[in-house]
């Protein structure tokens, strides 16, 4: 449940409020939005006495929560959330361009990537140092290695960075040398890695599985936030559809749907929802247009030659031509970047 405050509630108020929640075994997260200040409340309910709760000083009314996730719901956090990561923001007022290689490859390969995204103007760099691959034959990664080729990339460039972790020993290695910490589609539901993925501390970009349904999504990145870890961005990466002409069905209602349920940053993954370059570019567009707070990019200085996911990968050139074209859409959506 939730419980509205009104205006100019006082401090006193608000913590006997919490004092009788928290006394009978249950959460209490408080939110101060732009009008008035929210207590969420999270637990067994029938603990409490709601009709005890309305006749507390500066209780204005109480709203149950029918859906099953709590702490990533509008309802609890009724402006959108912003996240800080490394020197750059995703929230609602910039659009976050995350931009690099499907895998870490070299050292080499990644500085020059790095500092190419970041001259067209990327503030992320991801790569991939854990590549959990369908075939278990296909190259699966530098693992610590690329991880230190990340860091000696950010340090150089300024770029905040990002990689994708598989298990508990991942993140343990990826905490000492990234800036974020993602979870893919595959793992969406590994509910253990999400556990512990909001244990660490570490800001979370969590991906949509690939049949998942928004709702399951959701319930993933509570699992998340009740470990104590509220850092959470969610990354619409396709679905699975009966169509085949791309490689996964780009959910681009996903975004206008999740800003109505939740106050997480939501971005877009244009590069493995097509599956092709050529569709990249029109794809990052929409997803500007329908309100993503940020994108997701794969690109490569030799995508014929690369390890991984080569034929999604953009080139500097068209990188840097994507970037050029993307400013007017987010003038008209009142972005920056």
């Amino acid at each position: 449940m939730i419980i509205i405050l009104k205006r100019n509630a006082s401090e006193e108020s608000m913590k006997q409020i919490s004092s009788y929640i928290t006394g009978n075994g249950l959460e209490v997260h408080v939110s101060h939005g732009k009008e008035v200040t929210l207590i969420g409340v999270v637990g067994n309910k029938d603990l409490i006495n709601p009709d005890h709760i309305r006749s507390m000083k500066d209780v204005d009314r109480i709203v149950p929560v029918t859906e099953s996730y709590k702490l990533a719901n509008k309802k609890f956090h009724p402006d959108p959330t912003s996240i800080k990561v490394g020197n750059t923001v995703i929230g609602p007022d910039n659009l976050t361009i995350m931009a690099g290689p499907c895998a870490v490859e070299s050292k080499h390969q990644l500085l020059t990537i790095a500092h190419a995204v970041r001259d067209a103007g990327a503030t992320f760099l991801r790569g991939g140092a854990y590549k959990p691959r369908t075939s278990p034959y296909s190259f699966q990664g530098l693992e610590a290695e690329g991880l230190q080729y990340m860091q000696e990339a950010s340090m150089e460039t300024g770029l905040a960075t990002i990689c994708e972790v598989v298990s508990l020993d991942a993140i343990e290695q990826a905490v000492k040398y990234v800036d974020m910490i993602q979870i893919g589609a595959r793992n969406m539901q590994n509910f253990i890695l999400l556990k512990e993925a909001g244990r660490s501390g570490m800001p979370v970009l969590l991906k949509r599985g690939l049949c998942a349904t928004i709702e399951e999504w959701l319930n993933a990145a509570e699992y998340i936030i009740a470990e104590g870890n509220p850092n959470v961005v969610l990354c619409e990466r396709g679905i699975r559809t009966f169509e085949t002409a791309t490689r996964n069905t780009l959910d681009l209602s996903a975004v206008p749907v999740l800003k109505t349920k939740t106050h997480l940053p939501i971005i877009i993954d244009p590069s493995h929802s097509t599956g092709s370059y050529q569709y990249v570019p029109s794809m990052a567009k929409a997803g500007v247009a329908c309100g993503a707070d940020g994108l997701m990019i794969e690109v490569h200085d030799n995508p014929a030659c690369a390890l991984s996911d080569g034929p999604q990968s953009l080139n500097f050139k068209k990188f840097h031509q994507l970037t050029e074209e993307l400013r007017p859409f987010c003038q008209l959506v009142g972005r920056t970047f």
